[in-house]
């Protein structure tokens, strides 16, 4: 009777955690239908105008920050392969280099917004085209820091010694967020590139 009653707990905790992939996977749509119509706007308000370009040069820190964010998945994946393989010294140590990787990401960007300001791109100015550069960046900040906490649970978890089943669940959806966040910044740095 405890055997099936473990059985029967098990079996929900699955179920329950389907559910919450599901959830992130979910997010992740919404989050790629968001950027699609924020670049689809900006292309239509742009098309054919060219005193609507950016007309401004991106700051050289978004290449450092596509270093940082592109090392910032290579550890997170070694993070979840730590964790497959039950090394949780070295599962702990990866997350821990992700979330610095993420936070200096999060600080360069903040700086790539100080050199607009001091190019004179402002959020609220008469080129829309030059306020979609905050709008990108912040929307994907926001982005960021979502999966900044992502990375702090399945951390947590690593310190707390919680069940593997558990900790192979926050790894994975952190890890499949991560990655996310990862292509849509190169999406939009490649995509602000072509339109500078």
């Amino acid at each position: 009777m405890i055997l099936t009653m473990a059985q029967s707990s098990a079996e929900q905790d699955r179920t329950n955690l389907k559910a919450k992939k599901f959830l992130v996977w979910l997010f992740i749509v919404s989050s790629f239908i968001l950027f699609a119509g924020l670049t689809s706007g900006f292309i239509v308000y742009t098309a054919g105008n060219p005193n609507r370009g950016i007309k401004t040069l991106l700051p050289h820190v978004f290449i450092y920050s596509t270093a940082v964010i592109i090392l910032s998945s290579v550890t997170m994946h070694m993070a979840y392969l730590s964790g497959k393989r039950l090394k949780f010294k070295q599962e702990k140590i990866y997350l821990i280099l992700t979330m610095a990787l993420g936070i200096l990401f999060f600080i360069l960007q903040l700086q790539a917004w100080k050199t607009f300001v001091d190019q004179g791109v402002y959020f609220i100015n008469n080129n829309a085209s030059q306020s979609f550069l905050y709008v990108f960046t912040g929307f994907h900040l926001v982005h960021i820091f979502a999966g900044l906490m992502m990375v702090l649970g399945a951390l947590l978890g690593n310190i707390r010694n919680i069940a593997q089943v558990r900790n192979m669940f926050r790894l994975e959806t952190t890890s499949i967020f991560w990655h996310f966040i990862d292509i849509l910044w190169i999406y939009l740095y490649v995509f602000l590139l072509l339109n500078q």
